[in-house]
């Protein structure tokens, strides 16, 4: 049933405070992505209003929030530096809005099933690895111009690692403390007696780490000059104080590009890595739900390609539900998604009263928030984790990563599924389970029904496995029988024990036989 209005905005108690923690976390980050995407930072804050306003009021999640994604970041610095313009890239971005908004349309919101997650989380990890590499030179204070492209090898013979090299010996000593500080907050931060701390916990870790770059800059300025950033080095956005100057302020798509077969090519990938981050963002956070609520990924697609197409018609980077922001809302008490609303508007008011103050946010704090971001999409433990699951869970992981790494995000992609895919054809696809509906003696439907699962069961059954699940009348008594299976993926196992969480929701009694534990979880729980 659909919430009327009323009944959103009677949660403003809960709402606003918890819209006051994402607008401080989701402001650094909006400038950060923007930066580390090659795009003017204006860009950022644009796409952080419009997720915030317009997709949070249509979006039918009650706790996802939106916003410029670090997993796009790499895409969007790579096609800038393609299409040759930032305004023939908005064109994409439009374009890219319009493809979600069909993908809705036709309900393929099921799409995110048919990718292996050791594909997905090879690929934000190697997103994040190059978050960390290509961040480097505003840490340091070198110029951006340093690094070169996003991708590995640049046209002059070097690559991310002889870049490295020449930042090191590059260094701006005041921005790298200012770097260093900043990182230093945010692994701080993190800290468990931080994070329980009744005021210090309030605040996000991004907010301090920036706090603290601009108090250091404005100490520099008083006391020690030469090691001032350099304006270059420093957060640039233009002063809105009447339509001309915001006219101004905005960038708009060059339809020429309509006839480049590039900007289709670049709003193919936008869509389908824009969705598939956004479908597995909303599956996370409806996990961390107190309140257990289900996210229409379907009208989640529609409300992110309307959103994307209108950041692209006024000059912002596209979008998608953004896992931070959301965990972030969820933690902080919000109930509907009028906080995210609410911190859209937040967003647009930091842009219109202080842009002056946002003058003084050193660009080394920013990188910093972004480093540690690609440390948090790549840690050590996510690699520990795909080795301890097997070999035919790690090889697709470390081949995406590599691949991503060596060429670019499509071509890795890529390569990551046809392994994933080898494995699956190597280990025998069979039906993944027989379905039994039995009867009483009298005629009538008993509702007991046994889904006896075949000997292997691979991420590509996810689907059809998911659509029987939730087509199981109510109020039926569930039998899930593993006896034949020798194989069962971590994304088919993960999906059955979401199952029998939710099932006591539609009077559904579950039991499982002969199914492997799920790690942190037993059977006898169930």
């Amino acid at each position: 049933m659909k919430e009327t209005f009323s009944e959103y905005t009677r949660h403003y108690a809960k709402d606003i405070p918890a819209s006051l923690v994402v607008f401080l976390v989701a402001l650094p980050l909006c400038l950060g992505i923007a930066l580390a995407s090659g795009a003017p930072l204006f860009s950022g804050l644009i796409t952080g209003i419009v997720a915030g306003v317009v997709v949070g009021a249509l979006s039918q999640s009650h706790t996802s929030v939106s916003g410029p994604a670090a997993g796009l970041t790499v895409i969007v610095f790579s096609a800038i530096a393609e299409l040759g313009s930032f305004e023939l890239f908005l064109v994409a971005v439009v374009l890219s809005g319009a493809f979600q908004l069909v993908l809705g349309m036709i309900k393929a919101g099921i799409i995110g099933l048919y990718f292996p997650s050791s594909v997905i989380k090879g690929m934000l990890a190697a997103i994040g690895l190059i978050l960390i590499l290509k961040q480097l030179p505003h840490f340091l204070g070198v110029d951006m111009e340093a690094f070169g492209e996003m991708a590995f090898a640049d046209r002059e013979g070097g690559n991310t690692f002889t870049h490295f090299l020449y930042a090191i010996k590059h260094i701006h000593p005041g921005a790298a403390i200012i770097g260093a500080v900043s990182l230093a907050l945010m692994i701080l931060w993190e800290r468990p007696f931080i994070k329980q701390h009744k005021v210090l916990g309030l605040f996000p870790g991004a907010l301090m780490a920036v706090m603290a770059g601009v108090g250091l800059h404005i100490a520099y300025i008083s006391g020690y000059p030469q090691w001032a950033p350099e304006s270059q080095m420093l957060v640039n956005l233009p002063n809105i104080t009447n339509i001309a100057s915001l006219q101004k302020a905005l960038a708009f798509p060059d339809w020429a590009g309509l006839l480049n077969p590039l900007v289709w090519k670049t709003a193919v990938v936008i869509a389908i890595v824009a969705s598939l981050e956004t479908l597995l963002s909303i599956e996370a956070v409806d996990k961390i739900d107190p309140l257990k609520r289900h996210s229409p990924k379907n009208a989640e697609l529609r409300a992110q390609g309307i959103g994307n197409m209108i950041a692209g018609l006024i000059g912002g980077l596209p979008m998608t539900s953004v896992i931070v922001r959301s965990s972030a809302n969820v933690a902080s008490g919000g109930r509907t998604k009028m906080s995210a609303v609410y911190h859209g508007f937040l967003l647009l008011g930091s842009v219109l009263l202080i842009p002056g103050l946002m003058g003084y946010i050193p660009l080394a704090s920013l990188a910093a928030v972004l480093i540690f971001v690609g440390f948090k999409l790549s840690k050590p433990s996510l690699y520990k984790q795909q080795f301890r699951v097997g070999y035919g869970q790690f090889l697709p992981f470390i081949i995406t990563i590599v691949a991503i790494l060596l060429t670019d995000l499509l071509v890795g992609i890529s390569i990551g599924m046809a392994v994933g895919v080898f494995f699956i054809l190597r280990a025998n696809y069979q039906t993944p389970y027989h379905y039994d509906d039995e009867e009483l003696i009298n005629g009538q439907t008993n509702k007991r029904i046994k889904i006896t699962l075949s000997e292997h069961v691979s991420f590509i059954n996810k689907a059809s496995l998911q659509t029987t699940l939730d087509h199981l009348p109510d109020g039926s008594i569930v039998t899930i029988d593993g006896y034949r299976t020798t194989e069962i993926d971590p994304d088919a196992l993960e999906l059955i024990y979401d199952f029998v969480i939710n099932a006591p929701e539609r009077d559904i009694k579950v039991t499982l036989q002969n199914i492997p534990k799920l790690e942190g979880m037993t059977v006898e729980e169930h």
